[in-house]
């Protein structure tokens, strides 16, 4: 699927050293002034919002950032010098990317109270807006007390196991019955036979097709929309269908919002007709003896002939055991060498399937 993307939006990183929640670009902690380590991982916030600053969807979109390999310091993606201590970052450890966060979540900001004066806060912000108190490690409480969804059971692989088991023994038990078989003696009782061969007509016969693949000589009858593709990338008259916008990792503090997204194109799928030959009935002959023959064509109109479908199926009837037991066939010349009253050796499975004849 194509990714489609929406935006940026700020992710956010705890420092170890005090517990602050810290922007994403901030690269010292704001609550005690320790550097963001290089293994912190960054995470959202629960009010997210698309960054619309033109610097910060710079800075989103320059890639992830570099972290000094002497001193520690994270800098910017495409820095050659530590901000810090000038060192070269040609060795320097790039941030991991890639990751997806979460599901991207829009919706107003909660309020929370300052535990320092009690005013209500959107809990979005640092600092209280009345006494400027801190209100990082109310943020991160409220992120704890969030009820984890609970694990769904994981399926027990011994259950599958043993059901698996048991349905092999199952098949290879029926197997075994189907296919194993003892000889009996069987007299010819009664034959049957039935032959067949199917009947064109010429006149107007219906086809589905769409509509820039109906033949000039075929007549529309009606049309309906369908999808006809979907691929993944953009087409002119296509539906674009996107899945649930979620967040992926820049490695600079950021997130980039993205979407999976197909691309339906549905055109008119047609119901027509033409003028042609084709397969209208079947003329079918039987009997219970040996004086086999075909359909004669003396029954068709005169729009109607034969066709190439041509098929014969043979039953015999033998007295085996005092039990009755029919084999059907195929062969024409085996057919007719069961003449009535003759002895066969019959073939036969636990099912009284008769799976095979002979002399």
């Amino acid at each position: 699927m194509a990714k489609k993307s929406l935006g940026h939006i700020e992710l956010q990183w705890t420092c170890p050293n005090c517990g602050t929640i810290n922007p994403g670009p901030v690269k010292v902690c704001e609550g005690c002034g320790a550097p963001q380590p290089e293994d912190v991982e960054f995470h959202q916030a629960k009010h997210q919002e698309l960054v619309t600053d033109e610097e910060k969807i710079a800075q989103a979109k320059a890639g992830a950032d570099i972290h000094c390999v002497y001193c520690g310091t994270r800098n910017p993606a495409g820095a050659k010098v530590c901000s810090q201590c000038k060192a070269d970052l040609s060795e320097g450890a790039q941030r991991k990317a890639g990751r997806v966060v979460g599901a991207f979540k829009t919706g107003p900001a909660q309020q929370v109270a300052c535990p320092h004066c009690g005013a209500e806060n959107p809990d979005t912000a640092k600092k209280c807006a009345q006494c400027g108190g801190s209100l990082a490690r109310i943020r991160e409480e409220r992120t704890r007390e969030e009820p984890r969804q609970a694990a769904k059971p994981k399926p027990k692989r011994g259950s599958f196991a043993a059901i698996g088991v048991v349905l092999v023994i199952v098949f290879a038990v029926v197997a075994f019955l189907f296919l194993r078989t003892s000889e009996v003696s069987g007299v010819v009782q009664s034959v049957g036979w039935e032959r067949s061969i199917s009947i064109e007509e010429f006149g107007p016969n219906e086809h589905e097709d769409w509509y820039d693949q109906v033949p000039s000589d075929g007549e529309i009858v009606s049309c309906r929309e369908e999808e006809r593709s979907r691929g993944s990338s953009p087409v002119a008259g296509a539906e674009e269908v996107c899945g649930t916008p979620y967040t992926v990792d820049t490695g600079g503090g950021f997130a980039e919002v993205v979407q999976d997204c197909e691309y339906i194109v549905y055109d008119d799928k047609c119901t027509y007709t033409v003028m042609e030959w084709y397969e209208a009935d079947t003329a079918t002959l039987s009997g219970r003896n040996f004086s086999l023959a075909w359909p004669n064509e003396s029954a068709l109109s005169s729009d109607q002939r034969f066709g190439d479908d041509m098929s014969e199926t043979y039953s015999i009837v033998f007295e085996a055991d005092d039990d009755i037991l029919t084999y059907d066939t195929g062969d024409y010349d085996l057919f007719m060498q069961c003449q009535i009253g003759s002895t066969w050796t019959l073939d036969v499975n636990t099912f009284d399937q008769v799976r095979s004849i002979s002399q």
